[in-house]
């Protein structure tokens, strides 16, 4: 009884899904290949890394914007980086993980070190997301397989891209617990604001 229930309870919530429909078709036999999916989208890699740089983007240059200059040489323990460090870490890997997507070098940049002041390396951040916006513009798919690396270290473009998102959340999620630590909401635990009428 238990099973039947529990199966009840399934396809309820696929027909609340509106996922009843595609897995069968009248008469109880299943639909048509044609009629199960939808068309695939041809760069999802790529679309999703749009959409993620533009949240990051936000995030992580509004985070660099929101510790005081005077706490960018803060770290949690005398074993973890300042946050300069970490600002400036991120400018650099964005550079280097972006030209790997694009296949082609990075724009020559200045370079940062942690003593730098906040409006240095703020500025750096964000010219590095601003090269990433526009290296993932016009990035598509065809190519994940292809070679980006070197000889000594030979490396796809799908590597790149997948290192790229996942360097994101992890430098984002340390940005924020710098934050934290010295009382500050990261951006993406801000309120939001209320739009103006």
């Amino acid at each position: 009884m238990k099973r039947i229930s529990g199966l009840a309870l399934l396809l309820a919530a696929l027909t609340l899904a509106g996922f009843a429909p595609s897995v069968c078709a009248q008469g109880g036999a299943p639909a048509p290949a044609t009629q199960v999916t939808a068309s695939p989208a041809p760069n999802p890699v790529s679309d999703t890394l749009r959409q993620l740089v533009a949240r990051y983007a936000k995030n992580m240059v509004g985070a660099a914007e929101l510790m005081p200059a005077d706490k960018y040489d803060y770290k949690p323990t005398p074993q973890e980086i300042t946050f300069g460090h970490l600002v400036g870490h991120i400018a650099q890997s964005n550079f280097g993980l972006c030209a790997r997507i694009s296949g082609s070098p990075a724009p020559q940049q200045p370079t940062v070190a942690d003593t730098d002041g906040k409006d240095k390396l703020v500025a750096a951040i964000r010219a590095s997301f601003d090269y990433c916006t526009e290296v993932l513009a016009k990035a598509d798919d065809s190519a994940l397989g292809a070679n980006v690396g070197n000889a000594n270290r030979p490396s796809t473009r799908a590597s790149a891209m997948i290192t790229v998102a996942y360097d994101w959340a992890d430098h984002y999620s340390a940005q924020a617990i710098y934050l934290r630590l010295n009382g500050i909401l990261p951006p993406s635990a801000q309120p939001a604001t209320p739009p103006k009428m």
